[in-house]
């Protein structure tokens, strides 16, 4: 049935204004004001933000790791995710070396399939570079549509691959038009630092954070953005946390590579000093890249307010505290790494950026939303509410106020990282391709309508000159 969304006022990237919003067969069909109803269902958004549905770049659903498996699959972290404003997710498929691409993408296809209530679509996680993956990497670009690589530089003997990974995975990226994306920490040393601190006796969460410190993080982040301006390939930093690696990403652009950064929502308004809490409380807060000292929170602000960084992932990795992170007593480097994030993505980007006048509106759409669709191949089609786009919406209260907290949130997991947080704004009602997932706070929606995703790749440009930065790509 036709939907005529009335009385709110569309806010995208680039506009705000008061509108009407006709939607027909999944896609928004006309905007203006004073619209008839013409036997369209009408709902009343007066005094509510009409944003676009929220775009996660970064999530990792019924995910194995660390001995066990994460505590939301698809079902549970998309309907998490639907009350939290976000309408698209990109989960991260991983892939065992030895064993051919497809196989890992079955995997994911079957975990997803009758689950997700929302759309979603896949990274692919590349840990091997040989003939047989080059082989299967132009039909998994061309007939998947999963136009996005990830690259490991850390988790030493689980995930990390090589620098000659690197290379020649951004130089077969840029010849299918597919963007690579990194988890940048300098894994080998990493590696020797967890080895010393336990053998030292030192076996608490905060060793997670003391062991990885900033510097790896930045060196890091700086070695992969020279590769890719060595291979001209598309490179996107997945969890920016600190200065170190704001500062590399800013000096690369400023030479015209294309390199784009990520933070999340924890970096943002969370410290180092949480996981310094006592019995253990601590674990609720290791994942890597770990939480920083609170000065790095201003960088990561001012970076998302002047385009350094250009997007927010959830990293959605939840794992309950009794009984999952508990595997690591004893021993830090067990605590399985992540945290539920996918449902209060969205919000605490609002109340802490756009509220408190960090960012704008329009920049906070284009944070949660529009830049993400654009960089991983989905504009327009998502990202914004333009005639003809899928009218993934979300209507928003701003004078909502909430307190965030395991008690009421919508993730299957025992505990909430911003628990006790004040939170202004709350999306009331999100449409998915016109059809309500939530209406008025409640879940309608169901388990199996989301579909799977198919990405456009990018045209890769000539090499831009260096030092430039009128040169850098922008989607």
């Amino acid at each position: 049935m036709a939907k005529l969304i009335k009385n709110g006022t569309v806010v995208t990237a680039a506009d705000t204004y008061r509108a009407d919003v006709r939607i027909e067969d999944g896609v928004v069909k006309q905007i203006g004001t004073g619209l008839e109803a013409g036997g369209a269902e009408v709902i009343d958004a007066s005094g509510h933000y009409l944003f676009p549905g929220g775009v996660d770049p970064h999530t990792h659903l019924d995910m194995p790791f660390g001995g066990t498996v994460t505590a939301d699959d698809f079902e549970t972290g998309t309907i998490a995710a639907a009350f939290g404003g976000t309408t698209t997710v990109i989960d991260f498929c991983l892939t065992d070396k030895g064993k051919p691409l497809r196989d890992s993408l079955d995997k994911w296809h079957a975990k997803s399939k009758g689950k997700a209530a929302i759309d979603y679509g896949f990274h692919l996680m590349i840990g091997e570079i040989n003939d047989e993956v080059l082989a299967e990497l132009p039909s998994i670009v061309q007939e998947e549509g999963i136009t996005s690589f990830k690259v490991f530089m850390a988790y030493k003997n689980v995930f990390q691959a090589d620098d000659g990974t690197l290379y020649r995975t951004m130089l077969t990226a840029k010849e299918l038009g597919a963007t690579v994306m990194v988890h940048a920490e300098n894994g080998d040393v990493i590696d020797y630092l967890v080895e010393k601190a336990l053998s030292e006796g030192k076996t608490e969460p905060i060793y997670h954070a003391l062991t990885r410190p900033p510097e790896l993080e930045g060196e890091a982040t700086g070695r992969a953005a020279k590769l890719a301006g060595l291979t001209g390939a598309r490179l996107y930093v997945v969890h920016v946390t600190c200065e170190q690696a704001v500062q590399a990403i800013a000096e690369a652009r400023s030479q015209g590579i294309d390199i784009w950064g990520e933070t999340c929502p924890q970096y943002l308004v969370l410290d180092q000093s949480y996981l310094e809490l006592p019995d253990f409380e601590g674990a609720k807060y290791v994942w890597s890249p770990p939480l920083r000292e609170s000065s790095h929170q201003q960088t990561l602000w001012n970076a998302l307010k002047t385009g350094v960084l250009q997007t927010i992932g959830s990293d959605q990795c939840s794992f309950n505290f009794i009984g999952q992170k508990e595997l690591g007593r004893g021993d830090f480097s067990k605590i399985p790494n992540g945290g539920p994030v996918i449902e209060d993505r969205f919000s605490l980007l609002y109340s802490e950026g756009a509220a408190k006048g960090r960012i704008t509106l329009n920049e906070f759409v284009n944070i949660v939303s529009t830049r993400n669709a654009k960089l991983f191949g989905l504009y327009p089609r998502k990202g914004t509410i333009a005639v003809g786009s899928d009218a993934d919406i979300v209507i928003f209260d701003p004078s909502a106020e909430r307190t965030l907290s395991a008690e009421t949130h919508h993730m299957n997991v025992d505990y909430n990282p911003f628990e006790g947080m004040k939170a202004t704004g709350e999306p009331v009602s999100v449409l998915s391709r016109g059809e309500f997932v939530i209406r008025d706070r409640a879940f309608v929606g169901k388990p199996g309508t989301g579909k799977f995703l198919k990405r456009a790749a990018y045209k890769p440009a000539e090499a831009p000159a260096t030092g430039s930065k009128e040169t850098v790509r922008q989607p």
